[in-house]
């Protein structure tokens, strides 16, 4: 009876110990892993964001993705887009927020070949000196049916090909 009653006093103490802790961690709304890669390109942040800001125009930007088709309005939440690729492979994801005033999207990944789970990504367009714009695509993910260094690869292969079309288009 003693160590129970000693318990229940010690319990209040330890959910106000992990309350206290628990902001001190870093919020990843996907998964524990995270891919960033920018591009500085030479146009205006507002042209920039004509070119990637689109939730519906990946296709215009990133040369593996064959089609984008989106069910709902495209720039508000809930929008889901169909990303048809070069070799047939499709990917869903949905729309999350969407801000032309901040020029950033982050949608997630609900369906995928690639080999990752509990995917979450931001697209952002910001004012570089010069008159320039600095593109940064960004993600939390976890591996799936892969190592964590297989899905990194991955995803960062991906992030690349697309920023690398975007700075050859305007660079």
């Amino acid at each position: 009876m003693k160590n129970k009653l000693a318990a229940k006093s010690l319990f209040p103490g330890l959910v106000l110990a992990a309350a206290l802790f628990l902001p001190a961690q870093p919020l990843l709304a996907g998964g524990k892993l995270s891919v960033e890669k920018q591009v500085t390109v030479n146009t205006s942040p507002e042209t920039a964001w004509k070119m990637v800001g689109h939730f519906n125009h990946l296709d215009v930007w990133h040369p593996v993705v064959a089609m984008s088709t989106v069910k709902g309005n495209a720039d508000k939440k809930g929008a889901v887009r169909v990303l048809t690729l070069a070799d047939g492979a499709k990917l869903i994801e949905v729309l999350l927020r969407h801000s032309d005033y901040d020029k950033s999207y982050t949608y997630k990944i609900t369906k995928s070949p690639l080999p990752v789970m509990n995917y979450e990504s931001t697209v952002s367009v910001k004012s570089a000196p010069g008159g320039k714009a600095v593109v940064t695509w960004s993600a939390t993910f976890d591996a799936k049916d892969a190592p964590d260094e297989k899905a990194v690869e991955a995803i960062s292969g991906v992030y690349e090909a697309g920023l690398g079309q975007v700075e050859r288009h305007f660079n």
